[in-house]
């Protein structure tokens, strides 16, 4: 048989003054009592009371609107409207919770890989594709047989990233790009306007021995070339 623990007096009274608040603002609802009784504890009985008169005489002079002008408040609306509007930050957040500001999500410290990663490749998942899009400029170009070499390296300044990513390391990548020679013929005239970006997709591969990531094309263009392929498409349509 389950036994009830007594309410102390201080317990007591506070439970006595929610009930009394509730019943004087019409207020039955369990978030509200939720409320009240958190008012009370938060800011004692005497403030609590002296908020209730305050709704209770904007209640006798017409009432508040809802933001909306749907409708007046009730006037347990008044009551908490004015409690949230009268007092400082800190005892709001305290009495709804949901107000406070949500804390602000630390980013993962780039550092911290090195305990996690270990134990993350013990059980390593597959990548059925994977791809890798390199928009700029080429470096130096060689030809070797049916393939054209290029480098393009990361920028120092780091693109935005989703909040709580941990910042790009500070040591730029470098891409050496394998590009076959049809393709290449493709986009050499138009890359050799300084004002052009050449747009790679590819397959990314570690090469370990150079350090670096080696990028297999498979389709090679320009922002020109596409910019001018979709005007061609809309006067096609036309």
């Amino acid at each position: 048989m389950e036994t009830t623990t007594p309410l102390t007096d201080q317990q007591a009274l506070i439970q006595a003054a929610v009930t009394e608040l509730a019943g004087q603002l019409g207020e039955t609802e369990p978030r509200a009592l939720e409320q009240l009784e958190r008012i009370v504890r938060r800011l004692g009985l005497a403030k609590a009371q002296t908020f209730l008169q305050q709704a209770q005489e904007v209640e006798g002079q017409g009432g508040l609107w809802l933001p909306n002008r749907s409708r007046r408040r009730t006037l347990g609306g008044v009551f908490f409207y004015l409690v949230r509007s009268q007092i400082p930050k800190e005892e709001r957040w305290a009495i709804w919770p949901e107000l406070a500001p949500k804390p602000k999500p630390q980013p993962l410290d780039w550092e911290a890989r090195l305990e996690l990663v270990p134990d993350l490749l013990k059980q390593k998942g597959v990548a059925a594709t994977m791809k890798i899009t390199l928009i700029g400029r080429p470096g130096r170009i060689v030809e070797k047989g049916e393939v054209v070499l290029t480098s393009m390296q990361q920028k120092a300044k780091s693109p935005s990233l989703p909040q709580g990513l941990p910042p790009l390391p500070t040591e730029p990548t470098t891409y050496i790009v394998y590009i076959a020679r049809k393709q290449w013929q493709a986009v050499a005239q138009a890359i050799t306007n300084p004002e052009d970006s050449l747009i790679v997709e590819g397959l990314p591969v570690l090469d370990k021995r150079l350090g670096t990531i080696a990028v297999f094309a498979q389709n090679v263009t320009t922002k020109r070339l596409q910019q001018a392929k979709r005007e061609a498409q809309k006067s096609r349509g036309r």
